[in-house]
């Protein structure tokens, strides 16, 4: 059922076996796991059903440099459903490599490899409604598919691995009638969590306090409590709890809040294909259920490690709007429409800088001597995008001249020196805000900038296209809109030494035996990969462990619950 804190008495106390904090994508993803059994599951939302700005306003917070980093609030959603209801639907695992211990990667390795994840992997896939869980071009097609550019071989990147893509889904309109559903599932909105109270001792959780906008307190005791929240909220919740370990809790080595990762994306060079325009395909094949899927340029595993180089990615990309004598009258279309795109992908196709008269007049007359293609590509959008329920993923453009640019995404390095802390001032519920110091490294640089001239190099030995850029503007380039988006990343990371982590393999804070972490926090290292995928991945992977350790504990009285003998429902009002 779903609930609202407005439902219950001011001090009234919940009761549940496991409490899980946040209903995006990894506590839905976990809740579900819970549905029909005899466990007692309550799914706390500090949102409503719907985006509300006295609600979202409470991510606010400061940033130590603007121009590298976003808002607080910019890319997260506090309501139910959480980020899903805004995302783009990409999907891709991390890569074998990514969970091993590089050398030359600094607190690098996961406590376990990929293949411990991956059956986890093929339900996150399924709930994520991406398709068949088949992330090369062998494994998704029976088919021949076309290639990025006709004839170009490689030893040190691959074009073989695919990227796929959600509808995308959001998992509060998808699921909510399921938790609604479970009889043992209870959903509480606008049930903002303040504070996470130890017992005395400092080795449990006793409750968790909870309140909303009107005033109202609640509390919540449970068996076991997960912070299913993103990586920035996880980081906030655990150094505003101060009861017990002053510090903050899981804290005590100064972990919390460092190793803070997104990752470095950019655009650069202009690359004229010297070959048919027939022999170039950057858009998306559709795989036989439907996804769209598309292939990208990925660096090898065997190239990473022999360069000492982290994880990297690129795409074929449309020349940059901004600029006019690109003449193209779709992209000059997309710039005029730049106001009507959400600020998350607008800052990433315009950039902020100021329009002039003489550039938007120049982007008026493309569209004006290509009214065809520019009414066809309103058309496309229209149908393939706004009104479909599996979109049509992003903007290909089709080159006349065989021109294009490259769109990276790489890895970003642990760095301790990254970090968010709390902030001198207070949210409207008394909540410490979040200061974020997001830093780069110069082996962040180094990374695109030699997987980049690889490529160039591959490219130019072939005598396929011509690729000119400038090396010296790399670092500008991958900065010039500085962390990537909602990646929230590695705050409260995983590991098996307390000193340079904060939550063992299996999740769980050190030293807090019923506190667990369901989030990108807890990832090690950054891949090349979207996070939302191996979020969701090990969401499940934790409900499958806790769920173990309920049933070892009793067995008996889950079996009886379990077949409809009793059904725990404390706590809902009459």
């Amino acid at each position: 059922m779903i609930l609202d804190s407005g439902d219950f008495p001011n001090g009234h106390s919940l009761q549940t076996d496991v409490c899980i904090v946040c209903a995006g994508a990894a506590g839905i993803a976990m809740a579900l796991e819970f549905a029909g059994t005899g466990i007692d599951v309550l799914l706390l939302e500090a949102g409503g059903r719907a985006e509300e700005a006295e609600s979202q306003s409470l991510y606010a917070g400061s940033v130590a440099d603007e121009k590298l980093h976003s808002p607080p609030d910019r890319y997260r959603q506090r309501r139910f459903g959480g980020t899903t209801t805004i995302w783009g639907g990409r999907c891709m695992p991390f890569d074998p490599i990514d969970f091993e211990p590089r050398d030359y990667m600094p607190y690098s390795g996961w406590p376990f490899s990929r293949d411990e994840l991956m059956p986890h992997y093929i339900k996150a896939n399924r709930l994520c409604e991406a398709g068949e869980f088949a992330y090369t071009v062998d494994d998704a097609f029976d088919r021949s598919t076309r290639p990025i550019i006709e004839g170009f071989q490689s030893e040190n990147f691959t074009t073989n691995t695919l990227e796929r893509f959600s509808c995308p889904t959001d998992f509060a309109a998808r699921y909510g009638h399921k938790l609604h559903a479970a009889p043992n599932i209870r959903v509480l909105l606008h049930a903002n969590v303040t504070q996470v109270q130890l017992t005395d001792n400092g080795i449990a959780v006793d409750s968790l306090a909870l309140r909303n906008l009107q005033g109202k307190h609640i509390s919540v005791r449970a068996t076991h409590y997960v912070l299913a929240t993103g990586g920035l909220e996880v980081a906030r919740l655990l150094l505003a709890s101060r009861n017990v370990q002053t510090r903050g809790i899981g804290n005590e080595h100064d972990v919390v809040g460092r190793f803070y990762m997104c990752h470095i994306a950019g655009t650069v060079a202009a690359i004229t294909i010297n070959k048919p325009l027939s022999s170039v395909w950057h858009g998306y094949e559709i795989a036989d259920d439907g996804t769209y899927c598309r292939r990208r340029f990925a660096l090898r595993e065997s190239a990473q490690r022999a360069l000492k180089l982290g994880n990297f990615v690129a795409r074929l990309h449309h020349p940059r709007i901004t600029d006019p004598r690109h003449r193209n009258a779709i992209l000059s279309l997309l710039f005029l429409s730049k106001y009507f795109i959400p600020y998350e992908y607008r800052i990433r196709l315009h950039g902020s800088e100021p329009t002039t008269f003489a550039v938007f007049a120049r982007h008026l007359r493309n569209v004006l001597l290509g009214p065809t293609d520019a009414a066809a590509f309103a058309l496309h959008m229209l149908r393939d995008r706004k009104f479909a329920d599996r979109k049509f993923p992003s903007l290909i453009i089709k080159s006349k001249a065989n021109l294009y640019s490259l769109d990276f995404h790489a890895e970003q390095r642990p760095n301790s020196l990254s970090r968010v802390t709390l902030g001198e001032r207070t949210d409207a519920l008394g909540m410490p805000r979040l200061h974020i110091d997001w830093r780069y490294t110069s082996e962040d640089v180094d990374t695109v900038r030699r997987s980049v001239a690889l490529l160039a190099d591959d490219i130019r030995r072939q005598a396929i296209a011509t690729f000119d850029y400038d090396p010296d503007a790399l670092e500008y380039e991958m900065t010039r809109y500085g962390a990537y988006g909602g990646h929230h990343i590695g705050t409260a990371r995983m590991g098996s030494d307390a000193r340079w982590s904060v939550v063992d393999a299996d999740c769980r804070v050190h030293g807090i035996r019923n506190l667990f972490i369901a989030s990108s926090a807890t990832f090690p290292t950054s891949s090349q990969a979207n996070p939302t995928l191996t979020i969701i991945a090990l969401a499940l992977r934790l409900a499958a462990h806790v769920k173990a350790m309920i049933m070892r504990a009793t067995p008996r009285a889950l079996d009886e619950a379990t077949s409809g003998a009793s059904i725990q429902t404390s706590g809902v009002p009459a």
